[in-house]
Order: C-alpha cells, then sequence, then structure tokens
C-alpha cells in the first residue's frame, strides 16, 4: 500500500477529477493539487494504481505512466545541443561525484542512433571543459559511447546453431546479440566504475573484444543499441539499469530507406539488400518501435 503522500513524491498529482495522472515535470518537485484528501492509500492492481479514500472507501483508477515526452526540434544540431544540456544538468544534481548516469538510447536500425551519441557525447565533453579546469596537453573527458554493436554473437557461435544459414539471414536479430555479455559490462559498470567491452569490426564481421574502455572518469554513458528496451528475459535486466531511457523515433519506412542505402553502399546488390530489409531489417524495426512506450524521453529525428 502507497499512501497520498508517497504517491506524489512519485509523482502522481490528483486533479479536480479527482483521477490520478503521472506529472512528467521535469524537476523533482510536483505540483500539488489542492483538491488532494489528506488520508487515503494507493494500491497497485494490474498496471493500474487504485486510490481508495477514507472513509467513504470511494476508489479512483490512475494509471502509472502516460507517454513519455517529445524532443522536436527544427534541425538535427539543435538536438544535439538540446540533449546534451539536458545531460549536463541531470549529472549537476546527481549527490555522489563516483557514481554514473546512465542513458540508454534506443530505435530502430537507420533512426541515427550512432551519430545522435556520439554528437551529444562530443558536446557534453566540449561543455564540460569549459567548466572545469583542465591542463594545456589533455582535454577531461565526462561523457563516453558504449555500443551494444559489439555485442553481435561471433560467426562461429552462428556457425554452431542448429539452422546456421537462418542465424545469418537473421543476424541483428535479439538473439544473435550476447545480451548476457551487455548486462554483465552494465553491472560493472554500475558497480565499480569502469569497464571494457567489445566494439564490432564490420570489415571482419565479429566482435572485437576489449575495445571499448569506459573508465571512473567518464560520469556520463550512452549506451546505444536497438534493443536496450525489449521486455523480455535479460533484456529488463538491462533496461533496469539506466538512469534515463531515450528512444530516437522515425517513420519505418524512412528508417528503412536508410538502411537500404547503409546495405548498397557495403557491395549488396539492390535485390539482395531489399529482400535483407523485407525478411529480418523491417521485422526487427516494428519490434523495436513496439518498445518506444518504455522510454522516458521520444526523440523526433530529424534528416541529417
Amino acid at each position: 500500500m502507497v499512501s497520498s503522500t508517497a504517491a506524489l513524491r512519485l509523482g502522481y498529482v490528483l486533479p479536480d477529477s479527482l483521477v490520478l495522472r503521472r506529472n512528467h515535470a521535469d524537476s523533482p518537485s510536483f505540483p500539488v493539487s489542492s483538491n488532494l484528501p489528506s488520508h487515503g492509500t494507493l494500491k497497485h492492481i494490474g498496471q493500474k494504481l487504485v486510490f481508495t479514500q477514507k472513509p467513504n472507501n470511494q476508489k479512483v483508477i490512475c494509471y502509472r505512466k502516460q507517454d513519455a515526452p517529445v524532443l522536436v526540434e527544427r534541425s538535427i544540431e539543435k538536438v544535439y545541443d538540446s540533449l546534451a544540456e539536458r545531460l549536463l544538468s541531470s549529472v549537476a544534481k546527481v549527490q555522489d561525484p563516483n557514481s554514473k548516469y546512465i542513458v540508454g538510447l534506443a530505435g530502430p536500425p537507420g533512426a541515427g542512433k550512432t551519430t545522435l551519441a556520439s554528437e551529444v557525447v562530443f558536446r557534453v565533453n566540449k561543455l564540460w571543459s569549459k567548466k572545469v579546469e583542465v591542463d594545456s596537453i589533455s582535454c577531461l573527458e565526462v561523457a563516453k559511447v558504449l555500443p551494444m554493436d559489439g555485442f553481435h554473437l561471433y560467426r562461429s557461435q552462428l556457425d554452431a546453431m542448429e539452422n546456421p544459414d537462418e542465424a545469418y539471414a537473421r543476424r541483428g536479430a535479439p538473439w544473435t546479440f550476447n545480451s548476457e555479455l551487455l548486462l554483465k559490462c552494465l553491472h560493472a559498470l554500475r558497480n565499480e566504475g569502469s569497464t571494457y567491452a567489445p566494439s564490432f569490426d564490420h570489415g571482419v564481421g565479429d566482435p572485437v573484444e576489449d575495445d571499448v574502455f569506459v573508465s571512473c572518469e567518464h560520469k556520463i554513458v550512452i549506451v546505444e543499441g536497438n534493443y536496450l528496451f525489449l521486455e523480455e528475459e535479460t533484456w529488463q535486466d538491462i533496461c533496469s539499469i539506466f538512469d534515463e531511457k531515450w528512444f530516437l523515433d522515425i517513420d519505418i519506412d524512412t528508417a528503412m530507406q536508410r538502411v537500404l542505402k547503409r546495405h548498397i553502399s557495403t557491395g549488396k546488390e539492390p535485390d539482395v539488400a531489399k529482400w535483407r530489409i523485407e525478411y529480418n531489417d523491417r521485422p526487427n524495426a516494428e519490434l523495436i518501435m513496439a518498445t518506444k512506450k518504455n522510454a522516458d524521453l521520444v526523440i523526433k529525428s530529424v534528416d541529417f
């Protein structure tokens, strides 16, 4: 059971209609309705919270979460700037100097996750260097990108599967990633402050072990990848680690056009590229789009 006071701390407010709704203010303080009953309790029933007002036991249904706020800017550069400022503001509120602020960035293939993560980190580091004293030789980095790409299964692991042809054709689907290793890296990052992670060599087609190092000095880490918000198996545990969850939203057809160009640029014949999109990339994208509801912030993709 949750008291009405505790409900306010969780961000629920009771407007005149007596329906509790989640408040999406960025500030940790939430507006309080003057009509909030001074006594009552909340309890979970499925995905809802039920408020029971004493003494007449009136029940009011409230949903636990509304849609996440949406970031819309005129240009992709403004998106990068807004997110960088948002991160610096969030980190400034963190009391523990040894803690990490870990952001999960998800979205379908072709949305621009890799570019967005690297550009935001570049801006955060640039802004941070102006706020702290650094020597003339080195520039202090406070932010780092940790790509999910490096957690692809090795080709040797695909070869050992029951249907290797299917495994290669569906490479990029959730079950072709080493989610357990990703979870282990994130736990190390959270508990120990640093970790080594693999990168991915697209020329070779395999991960490169321990190629990405996140140090204790990196206070902000953006983990970017497709399936970070999935509600199944290990992915749920991965999702629970993030301090903030961003979803890069894009029209699937637009995303698939970008992926098609990417496939062709790597040497695939147009017919082969189109087949791969319909057989693998689009189904994956549709699965990923269904996880948008788990985000704390939705970012509208802008052409770049």
